[in-house]
């Protein structure tokens, strides 16, 4: 299981996704440009000491991510989705895909994911922060698969 960010917008949302990453042991792959710097100093500072904990893997593009994911399919959370988390059944080497906090994922990435999914809130309540949302789905998915 690995927990994919497309561009992120905040260092530490990625900070606490490593974390999250590395406490469940699970693997994290952040697709660039990130809209920060992430270099050494910055990734310390995000994300602690847990940083070495992590399998943490960079990508120069979407491009070069997709050529290098391996296997497992590309399961996209997104609000723009039909299928509900709760409904949902995960396979073990799925890929949770995180878009940008400001904007989401563009229309060709969507069209490459394998599922959609979505966490059901409240309808008042716009959106979750982007970690939550991945602590959230990678419990689940973990739960399910163990």
């Amino acid at each position: 299981m690995r927990l994919v960010f497309f561009q992120p917008d905040i260092p530490q949302n990625l900070g606490a996704s490593i974390r999250l990453a590395a406490c469940f042991g699970a693997g994290i792959d952040v697709i660039e440009p990130c809209a920060f710097p992430l270099n050494d100093k910055a990734m310390r500072r995000a994300a602690l000491d847990y940083a070495p904990l992590a399998d943490f893997q960079r990508h120069d593009s979407y491009g070069k991510w997709r050529e290098n994911r391996g296997s497992g399919r590309m399961i996209l959370f997104t609000t723009k989705a039909a299928a509900c988390l709760w409904d949902f059944s995960f396979d073990p080497d799925d890929q949770l895909v995180f878009g940008r906090e400001s904007a989401g994922v563009p229309d060709h990435v969507h069209a490459d994911a394998d599922a959609r999914v979505f966490i059901p809130i409240r309808p008042e309540a716009r959106s979750l922060n982007v970690s939550m949302s991945a602590g959230i789905a990678l419990a689940e998915a973990m739960r399910q698969t163990r």
